[in-house]
């Protein structure tokens, strides 16, 4: 009887490892499928132009609807979250998303398409809001932050995936099978959120505090991380938009220039996983500041490379910029885990303005980029100091408990109590 409780125990046990498993692998679809939504139909900008007799210009408003319903979708869960719950939100913008990837499959013009990317990516919102409020709510810090560092690295490769995936079935069915395949993955979803999210009570969810985006701001620990996070998202993008045009210019070809992301790609994933070893050693606030510290030394070497010398020779600015994507790898877990915890009770809304604030940073740092494109890596090692400030600021906010501590740094004199005090010294 002994050897058979034991041998029970151990069952028991890989049943429950195997479930965790599944549910890291759901939370990992979920944290991806905007990306995989927004780099899987690339490779088919040339034959969509050739089905719909469009211009480059009309599919390329594609990526540009997705990213505007991307950016405005942010904001729209939290509040449904707090309406319906988190495991109807999800069936909501998970139905929404594989709709409207049929829409796309089935479309007879690039308008039709165009709309229905714009409510493709606002029903792939809510798989990139909820995921983490699910991380947030059901485990404890310390478990949370575990549970974000072994996901996060793994968005990494959505970007560098997603794109091969597409060309193979491009290649194989045609470019409206991508969106098929994109239907595919949401029905996936859909099932696995039936079996891992479980049902809430209305009554006692509406119970839970209302908060206003107003209050979210004005919790300086919040902020300042999620500056950070997106100051950091910033600097990478500022990175991504102009460094291939850099790279031709240097006279690489379209290959050694997608080669030359891969670096990145593995580096982004072994910081995201060297977090977690910094974390249990030296804990959270020590490994966060060594990180930053990390950052800063990037974007000098990438200024001092990119602006100040005159470098023959790429090779200093990508052994920097893999060097700045691992840091990022393994401050992204830290500073979005520091941010949600603050309002535990409502991440799905604090969830959404956070990446909400990221995709407006970032997209503010590559349009800036994009501006100056002709001043090439100079425009990048600016575009990155400028976010390196804004890192530096979000650090400063969050180091302190109130907006009334920074402001004791801008109080400006009394004029009655200065004229009272020359007054004495004259005396």
């Amino acid at each position: 009887m002994p050897n058979l409780n034991n041998n029970n125990i151990l069952i028991n046990k890989k049943q429950t490892n195997i479930t965790f498993y599944l549910f890291l692998f759901y939370l990992a679809l979920l944290s991806m499928l905007g990306f995989v939504a927004t780099d899987m139909y690339l490779p088919s900008f040339k034959s969509i132009e050739g089905t719909f007799n469009a211009n480059t210009s009309e599919v390329a408003i594609s990526l540009t609807s997705f990213l505007a319903g991307l950016a405005i979708g942010q904001l729209l869960y939290g509040p449904l979250v707090h309406k319906i719950g988190k495991r109807n939100s999800l069936f909501v913008g998970l139905s929404l998303f594989m709709l409207a990837s049929a829409l796309i499959a089935n479309s007879d013009s690039i308008l039709m398409m165009n709309i229905a990317r714009f409510f493709q990516a606002i029903g792939a919102c809510s798989a990139a809001v909820i995921w983490q409020a699910i991380v947030i709510e059901q485990y404890p810090a310390d478990k949370a932050q575990n549970i974000f560092s072994n996901i996060m690295p793994l968005v990494a490769l959505s970007p560098a995936l997603a794109p091969i995936a597409g060309a193979m079935i491009l290649n194989s069915f045609g470019w409206r099978a991508v969106f098929i395949s994109l239907c595919i993955i949401a029905v996936l979803l859909i099932a696995m959120t039936y079996f891992f999210v479980p049902k809430e009570q209305v009554s006692v969810h509406k119970s839970k505090t209302h908060i206003r985006y107003k209050q979210l701001l004005s919790n300086t620990r919040y902020l300042g991380n999620v500056v950070i996070f997106g100051a950091c998202s910033g600097a990478f993008f500022a990175y991504l938009t102009l460094w291939p045009a850099v790279m031709e210019q240097y006279g690489y070809a379209a290959t050694e220039i997608g080669l030359s992301f891969i670096p990145q790609t593995i580096m982004f994933i072994v910081g995201g996983y060297s977090s977690k070893l910094l974390i249990r050693k030296f804990g959270t606030k020590i490994s966060l500041n060594c990180l930053l510290i990390l950052f800063g030394l990037c974007v000098a070497a990438i200024f001092t490379s990119s602006v100040i010398l005159n470098t023959e020779t790429i090779l200093p600015l990508l052994i920097a910029f893999s060097l700045l994507a691992g840091s990022n790898g393994a401050i992204y877990p830290i500073v979005v885990n520091n941010a949600l915890q603050e309002f535990s009770n409502n991440a799905a809304k604090a969830a959404g303005l956070q990446n909400f604030l990221q995709i407006t940073i970032s997209f503010g740092a590559s349009s800036l980029v994009a501006i100056w494109a002709s001043a090439g890596d100079n425009a990048i090692g600016w575009g990155i100091l400028a976010c390196s400030v804004l890192v530096a600021v979000g650090h400063v906010i969050k180091s302190h408990d109130s907006w009334a501590q920074i402001n004791q740094y801008f109080t400006f004199p009394d004029p009655a109590r200065l004229s009272k005090a020359f007054t004495k010294h004259d005396q």
